[in-house]
């Protein structure tokens, strides 16, 4: 069993990230850690695999955990054997095999006679038996190193494992056994991802946000289910707070016509009566006083239900306060965009697809392409965009106004700030404020627009290169995503979605994300096999 208990984390520039986190993760629970990016998940996964120390709190666990992190360049140095940190094991086995039985290499061995067999059937598992343990890391994909940090599980065999984004990278194949593995394993888990297909195989859901932890107990439809309700009952609250606030300003208008109206009517009986300029002056004092009075009264009552309001507005997903406004492509519907003719390209003097591709990409098309990891589903975009020429065969490319959106957003210059990123893609004349208020919109505080494009997380980048779009004069005629859901938290998923969905151009998707690929309606898909 894991409990945390009150735990604190500030940044280094003393920044609070969290305060008072408390929760229980019982023997066999399958947790999804989700929240949106910035929030701390990664920092939380890291306190408990002891990476990092809480500023306050205590955690216990009853074992040591297995952590498999976002991130890998770190280990590009070590062998397999060393990041798996067996290696030290390994090579006590082997000595005592070879005759070397020593005090030393029995304690470090700590009779785990099966380590050889172990290793052994996780790489096969993880279809990395081409692999050799002495491999360096720095020489391998991102979908294999993910699969070597998976395969250190069955070799450690822990009770607890923490798994951050272990679906990134991994092709079709590497992620069904991942699912796989997560149904039959009486490990206990905490796993943050954003892929809906592994978050629906989890039995409860931890959200972390700025108000601490909330428990729901079931799997991400589950979730998503008891969102829309609490979101639905926001908005009622919403409109229900709304109504009683026009309300409220129509009684302090009508209220206040009367009182005016009273005193008006009431001077000029005054002034018939003959009463006396000392006694007309208390008089008006009074009426003054009296409307005075009524207003304050009213003033406060209104404050009381904005203050509210604005409370209750701020609890609304931020995607409900986001607009797109994408412009209509220019190009008709149809219309040829590529012709390929028995393409092909080669990798050291071997061509990459088994079969050369002939294909047709007609504007307003939504193109999904798919393989394993290796099959060329980037060379063939650099082919289809003009970045590269194929070696074989022939490609048409019409004149066409495109975006290529990769995984790292290169089309965002990281020595701007994000306000100059914006204006840099301002070709529609639009003045300082409206540049201003349109990153306002795709959620850039003002306090933000001077922060360089080099500290975004991904999600912030692709909110920004998305806002750069609708700053253009003209929307693209084709846009092109790879892997565009990598890194990317379940928010800002969202806001891709609805932007895409609401964009009527050609799209053209590297995805392994079937969640993602159902949700923005792909029509065609082109599986890639070489």
């Amino acid at each position: 069993m894991l409990t945390l208990q009150n735990i604190s984390y500030l940044h280094s520039n003393r920044e609070l990230l969290f305060d008072a986190l408390t929760f229980t993760a019982h023997h066999q629970d399958k947790i999804a850690l989700i929240g949106n990016n910035g929030v701390g998940k990664s920092t939380l996964l890291k306190i408990i695999a002891g990476e990092l120390q809480p500023s306050a709190g205590v955690l216990k666990s009853d074992s040591g955990p297995y952590y498999v992190p976002q991130i890998f360049g770190q280990f590009n140095h070590l062998t397999i054997a060393q990041a798996l940190k067996i290696e030290d094991k390994l090579t006590a086995l082997q000595g005592i095999l070879d005759g070397n039985v020593t005090e030393t290499n029995l304690q470090i061995l700590n009779d785990d006679w099966t380590i050889e067999e172990r290793c052994r059937e996780a790489l096969q598992y993880w279809q990395l038996e081409n692999l050799d343990l002495t491999q360096k890391l720095e020489n391998l994909s991102g979908g294999q190193k993910t699969k070597i940090f998976l395969a250190g599980i069955s070799i450690h065999q822990p009770d607890l494992i923490l798994l951050d984004e272990p679906s990134n990278h991994l092709d079709i194949a590497g992620r069904l056994l991942l699912y796989d593995f997560i149904r039959n394993t009486s490990g206990t888990l905490i796993i943050v991802s954003h892929d809906r297909k592994l978050l629906n195989l989890l039995n409860v859901v931890y959200e972390l946000s700025k108000r601490g932890i909330t428990i729901y107990g079931g799997n991400y439809d589950f979730y998503a289910e008891q969102k829309q309700i609490e979101k639905n009952a926001l908005s009622q609250d919403i409109h229900s707070r709304e109504k009683a606030l026009r309300k409220a300003r129509e009684k302090e208008r009508e209220t206040l016509e009367r009182q005016q109206k009273l005193d008006a009517r009431g001077k000029k009986k005054q002034e018939k009566a003959g009463v006396s300029r000392i006694m007309m002056n208390t008089l008006r004092n009074n009426a003054e006083n009296s409307t005075s009075k009524t207003k304050s009264m009213h003033a406060e009552k209104i404050g009381g239900i904005s203050q509210e309001l604005q409370e209750l507005r701020s609890g609304l997903p931020e995607t409900d306060q986001m607009k797109f406004g994408f412009d209509n492509t220019n190009l008709h519907k149809g219309k040829t965009l590529f012709t390929a003719t028995h393409i092909n390209y080669t990798y050291k003097e071997q061509f990459l697809w088994k079969e050369n591709l002939s294909f047709q990409v007609l504007s307003g098309e939504r193109l999904a392409l798919k393989g394993a990891n290796g099959s060329g589903k980037t060379t063939l975009i650099k082919i289809m965009t003009g970045l590269l020429e194929p070696q074989r065969g022939t490609i048409y490319r019409a004149e066409t106004k495109l975006v290529y959106i990769d995984q790292d957003y290169s089309l965002i210059d990281n020595r701007l700030s994000v306000y100059e990123q914006a204006e840099k893609f301002n070709t529609s004349g639009l003045q300082v404020h409206d540049i201003r208020m349109r990153l306002n919109r795709f959620l850039f505080s003002q306090n933000e627009l001077e922060k360089p494009c080099s500290a975004l997380s991904g999600g912030e980048k692709m909110r920004l290169m998305l806002c750069c779009l609708t700053l253009n004069k003209q929307s693209p005629d084709l846009i092109i995503l790879d892997e565009p859901t990598n890194n990317l938290d379940l928010q800002n998923i969202e806001i891709l979605t609805a932007a895409i969905n609401e964009y009527q151009g050609t799209l053209i998707v590297i995805s392994h994300d079937e969640s993602f690929l159902e949700q923005i309606n792909i029509q065609n898909i082109m599986n890639l096999n070489n």
